[in-house]
């Protein structure tokens, strides 16, 4: 229901966002936590839960997480990349704390069901939302629901091309240059020997940037053809001028192929910023809370 008031959490690898609301135009309150140890920022966490009244709780979390709630660790956060949280317990800790409904999803599978339910999707059967921050992560909705196998998809982790002569061995401890391991924040730091939002708006780096994310865009639409794709997360956000850069190549990549063809004509409407702009994270822990609410 949608009047159920929800706690709603982001978890990210460089902060927590906790949002209390039924909806993007009822955000009661909204706290950020800064991304430690496991200990420390969840207990910062309960701190403000403790604080607030909800009917439910709607987790959306950097991952890899386990999604079974067969498994043992339902709930859990597998062998991530982020130092200190493999083996990190999530929901079974708030159940335990809070009797109250809950969920649990990856945080970039939230916020598509965000922009599915508030935002630029709404009314989409199939989309994906990408975010590039401290991770690199990829939402994929099919038939309005997301698509999972054994596991949750993890593309931020798919290998592609190289650009000619880029001797970047990759920041991916598990992968070395997957695109995350090219393109999220740490990447970028460690490839060009200081933050993303320290390098020139229109430096030569960009040209790299673009041409690894076009592999993944070219790889998602071939494999999906989403109806939109949202790009979210900060790298990309302080740097709008980049997207019409990933348009025409990806438009370029697709090469006029079949079907694809008029799909490259629309990357307009079709490749873009969330709808929901910095709150689609945020938002979508609180679309899968409403949803544990029922």
């Amino acid at each position: 229901m949608d009047t159920a008031l929800i706690a709603g959490l982001e978890l990210g690898g460089t902060k927590c966002v906790a949002v209390l609301a039924t909806g993007p135009t009822d955000v009661r309150e909204q706290i950020v936590i800064p991304t430690t140890d496991p200990a420390t920022t969840l207990a910062a966490i309960e701190a403000v839960l403790d604080r607030w009244a909800f009917d439910a709780i709607g987790i959306g979390s950097f991952g890899p997480l386990e999604l079974d709630p067969r498994a043992a660790d339902f709930g859990s956060i597998t062998a991530t990349t982020k130092p200190g949280w493999t083996g990190t317990d999530l929901v079974r800790r708030l159940e335990r704390r809070y009797a109250k409904p809950r969920a649990i999803q990856t945080d970039v599978v939230a916020a598509a069901l965000a922009e599915a339910r508030w935002g630029a999707a709404m009314g989409m059967a199939t989309h994906a939302y990408i975010t590039i921050g401290t991770g690199v992560g990829v939402g994929l909705i099919a038939g309005g629901v997301p698509v999972h196998g054994v596991a949750h998809g993890e593309a931020g982790h798919m290998r592609v091309p190289r650009a000619p002569g880029d001797p970047y061995p990759g920041w991916c401890r598990f992968h070395g240059d997957c695109v995350e391991g090219l393109i999220s924040g740490p990447a970028l730091a460690e490839r060009f020997g200081c933050p993303a939002d320290q390098l020139p708006q229109d430096g030569p780096q960009w040209d790299l940037f673009v041409h690894d994310l076009a592999g993944l865009l070219h790889n998602l639409v071939v494999t999906a053809a989403p109806e939109r794709i949202a790009i979210g997360g900060g790298v990309l956000a302080s740097r709008p001028q980049l997207m019409p850069r990933l348009r025409a190549r990806l438009a370029e990549s697709i090469g006029g192929y079949g079907s694809l063809a008029a799909y490259a004509e629309q990357l307009d409407q079709r490749l873009g910023e969330p709808g929901l702009g910095a709150m689609a994270g945020p938002l979508g822990a609180i679309a899968i809370g409403l949803d544990a609410a029922g």
